[in-house]
Parts: structure tokens; C-alpha cells; sequence
């Protein structure tokens, strides 16, 4: 996908303040970003080499700590 040259508010010097850009564009990167943390979250917790629990005994506790 190409991107939109971005268009830039500035204050009365010149700097730069704030990007302007499509939604589609805006929306795009949110979702990439999210993606990119939830590869960073799952590469932290599988360098941890943590032994796994069935997804059925996960929902069973948190149920029983739910109640608690």
C-alpha cells in the first residue's frame, strides 16, 4: 500500500507539531503496531521456557480465583 505524502501542522517557527493522514492510513498503523506487540509479548514469555498448562485447567482457575 502506498502511503500519503504527510502533511505536517506546524507553530509559527516552523516546527513540527503534528502529522496529518488519512484514517485508513492512521487505522493501518494501529493495527501493525499492535501486531508487533503482541510478537514482542510472545517472544518475552517463550524466552521464559515456562512449562504450559492445558487451556481447560487455565479456565478452571480463573474461574475458581474469580469466585475467591
Amino acid at each position: 500500500m502506498k502511503l500519503s505524502v504527510p502533511q505536517y501542522i506546524t507553530d509559527n517557527t516552523g516546527k513540527k507539531l503534528s502529522v496529518v493522514m488519512p484514517l485508513n492510513e492512521y487505522q493501518r498503523i494501529l493495527d501493525e503496531l499492535e501486531e508487533l506487540e503482541d510478537i514482542r509479548l510472545y517472544d518475552e514469555v517463550k524466552a521464559k521456557n515456562e512449562k504450559g498448562i492445558p487451556f481447560e485447567e487455565y479456565l478452571e482457575k480463573r474461574k475458581k480465583n474469580k469466585h475467591a
